[in-house]
C-alpha cells in the first residue's frame, strides 16, 4: 500500500493538516469590525482620547458590526465607551448581575427612580431589586431611547421580509436571546431594553417621535456598580423611518475605575447625586456589604 502525502500548502483545508495551516495563517489579522484580544491590540481609532489611565489598564476593544450582537461579564468600577464613529448605530443593552442573574435591568424603574424618561449624563440604571447597576456617566449623544424597547422577529419580518438573528435584517430581540444564551438565560430573560443613540419624543398627548441619531462622534460612557454581565445588539430602532435595514458600527472600549465609584458618590464625576439616585446606589453598597464582596 503506498501512502500518498500532501503537502500543507497544496492540500487547502481538504485535510487536517491543510486546515490547520490555513487556519494559523489567519493569526493575527484583523478586520474593522471585531473583539480585540487583547484589549491592548486595539486599533487608535477606537483608544483615541481616553486618558492615559484608561489606556493603561483596558479590558475590553471592540468594533461591534451593524447586525451583531456581543456580551462580556465586567467587574464592578468598569467604565465603558461606546462610541457612535459615523453616526448610524443603534444599540440596545440588557444588564444582568453577575453570579446572580435573576436581578437585573429593570428599564420601567430605570425611568420612574430618577424622575426622568429621557436617559442622559447622570442618570442611574436600577434593577429590579432597587439596586443601582450603573450610571451614565458622560454622553454627548443624548438621542437614547427607554420606551419603545427593541425590534422583534413579528416586527422586522413585516417590514424588512426577515428578522432571525441570522438573517440579512436581524431584530434587536433575536440578538439579545443569543446574547443571554451565552450566560444560560433563556428569551423570557430578555427584558425590555435601553436603546442608546437613537432617540424619541413624547409629546404631551402620548404621541412618540423618532429624533434619530446625533450624528457621527456621539459617545456614552457607563459606570458599572456592581459585577454584570452586559448584552448589546447593534441594530435597527423599532420606530427608524426608512424602508431599509441600515445602520452602521459601534466602537466599544472599556477599563477598570474603581476610584470613579467614590467619586460618583462623591458627587464629583456627574454632579450631586439625587436622593433617588443615591438611596439606590446605598442599596447596592449595603448587599455587597452584606456578601462581603467589597
Amino acid at each position: 500500500m503506498t501512502q500518498v502525502t500532501e503537502s500543507p500548502a497544496t492540500a487547502g483545508t481538504a485535510t487536517t493538516a491543510g486546515a490547520r495551516a490555513h487556519a494559523r495563517e489567519q493569526h493575527g489579522r484583523t478586520v474593522d469590525t471585531m473583539r480585540f484580544v487583547p484589549a491592548a491590540s486595539a486599533p487608535a481609532r477606537l483608544t483615541a482620547g481616553l486618558p492615559e489611565e484608561a489606556t493603561a489598564n483596558l479590558t475590553w476593544a471592540e468594533s461591534l458590526a451593524f447586525g451583531r450582537y456581543t456580551t462580556l461579564i465586567l467587574a464592578r468600577g468598569t467604565r465603558i465607551r461606546l462610541t457612535d464613529a459615523a453616526g448610524d448605530a443603534c444599540v440596545h443593552a440588557l444588564l444582568y448581575r453577575a453570579g446572580a442573574l435573576h436581578e437585573r435591568l429593570n428599564i420601567a424603574d430605570t425611568v420612574k427612580v430618577p424622575w426622568q424618561a429621557y436617559p442622559a449624563a447622570g442618570h442611574p440604571l436600577v434593577s429590579d431589586a432597587g439596586r443601582l447597576m450603573a450610571t451614565i456617566v458622560t454622553d454627548s449623544s443624548s438621542r437614547h431611547d427607554a420606551l419603545t424597547g427593541a425590534t422583534t422577529l413579528e416586527g422586522n419580518t413585516a417590514r424588512y421580509g426577515a428578522g432571525t438573528a441570522h438573517s440579512a435584517s436581524p431584530a434587536a430581540r433575536e440578538l439579545l436571546t443569543l446574547g443571554a444564551l451565552k450566560s444560560g438565560l433563556g428569551p423570557r430573560d430578555v427584558a425590555p431594553s435601553l436603546s442608546l443613540f437613537k432617540g424619541i419624543n413624547v409629546d404631551p398627548a402620548g404621541s412618540i417621535t423618532f429624533t434619530g441619531s446625533a450624528g457621527p462622534g456621539a459617545a456614552v460612557e457607563l459606570l458599572l456598580q456592581m459585577d454584570a454581565v452586559l448584552v448589546l445588539s447593534n441594530t435597527a430602532h423599532p420606530l427608524d423611518p426608512r424602508a431599509n435595514f441600515t445602520g452602521t458600527a459601534v466602537d466599544i472600549v472599556a477599563w477598570h475605575a474603581p476610584q470613579d465609584l467614590a467619586a460618583l458618590e462623591a458627587g464629583t464625576l456627574t454632579g450631586p447625586l439625587a436622593p433617588e439616585h443615591l438611596q439606590a446606589l446605598h442599596n447596592t453598597e449595603h448587599d455587597l456589604t452584606a456578601r462581603n464582596t467589597r
